[in-house]
């Protein structure tokens, strides 16, 4: 198993560098491989430029969703992974349907496979919540889009 990082939707920057560490922290305590991706904040408010109004779960979500998932399918690909998956279906506030269709997509463009996931179900999001205290995890209160905190 190797973890993969990319995350140019987080804000502020030092919101990234925190989850960031977290991430590697993580990955050194459980020995998974770990990759990250550049932090390519310029391409992510292109992206999502005239979205900035629209709510949680629209149209801005589904465009991050796409623009991870298909970097993290491209990695994959790229250092000869058959499948991957993501972890952004445990939380409650995210669609699984539409994170396994936009896996599934971005998976096809690369040639390897996504494992669909709801990994909120059988209290999956409880579970994470109870491990990150267990290991002493910082958990963040939002996505991490600058969009989703101001709403807040």
């Amino acid at each position: 198993m190797t973890g993969y990082f990319y995350n140019p939707n987080i804000h502020p920057e030092e919101e990234y560098e925190l989850r960031l560490s977290e991430a590697k922290e993580l990955a050194h305590t459980c020995d998974i491989e770990f990759l990250c991706g550049e932090y390519d904040v310029d391409a992510w408010f292109r992206l999502t430029r005239g979205m900035e109004r629209e709510r949680e779960g629209g149209r801005r979500c589904e465009t991050c969703f796409r623009m991870r998932l298909e970097r993290a399918a491209q990695c994959a690909h790229e250092h000869g992974f058959d499948i991957f998956t993501t972890t952004l279906t445990v939380s409650p506030h995210k669609n699984a349907e539409q994170i396994n269709r936009i896996g599934t997509d971005a998976a096809a463009k690369h040639g390897i496979d996504f494992l669909q996931s709801n990994f909120k179900k059988k209290d999956g999001f409880k579970k994470t919540v109870d491990a990150s205290k267990r290991l002493g995890l910082y958990r963040q209160n939002y996505c991490g889009c600058i969009f989703s905190q101001k709403a807040k």
